[in-house]
């Protein structure tokens, strides 16, 4: 997308989940994550959102220290929080109440100088759908190689 820049993505939640909708959220960070994040040296592989207290937050996401931040560093795996609209967060925690979704960082980006994240509304692929996209990349990549 125009003006926007990749620092991290979740492939293993494209893989893992059926992505049923999408937000942009903001994160709360401090001076030197966010250094860090402009480097890309971020993770999201494992990482998962969480409702509390009408408050969206962001756990298990790495984002390595900044190597000239010495004390000002923080803990690379603390829990940040999301900045979101009221009504959007209502109607996450409506969504996650229901059986079987949950909410999974799929992005991170640079967006007009600040730092973003795409939150996917997700639910579980069982393993015939994991083989059966499998099959269609396969089938894909094959097409494309004759051609």
């Amino acid at each position: 997308m125009a003006g926007e820049k990749l620092l991290a993505q979740n492939k293993k939640a494209r893989h893992e989940y059926f992505i049923e909708d999408s937000y942009e959220a903001g994160i709360e960070l401090v001076g030197t994550e966010v250094k860090s994040c402009r480097m890309s040296k971020v993770n999201l592989k494992d990482s998962y959102v969480q409702i509390r207290n009408a408050e969206a937050f962001v756990n298990n996401m790495h984002i390595s220290p900044y190597e000239k931040g010495n004390i000002f560093n923080r803990d690379p795996l603390r829990v940040r929080r999301l900045l979101l609209h009221k009504k959007e967060i209502t109607k996450l925690l409506g969504l996650t109440a229901q059986k079987g979704y949950t909410l999974i960082p799929l992005r991170m980006y640079l967006k007009c100088g600040k730092v973003k994240l795409e939150v996917g509304v997700c639910r579980g692929k069982h393993l015939y759908d994991k083989r059966q996209d499998l099959k269609e990349k396969a089938v894909r990549r094959d097409m494309e190689r004759r051609i």
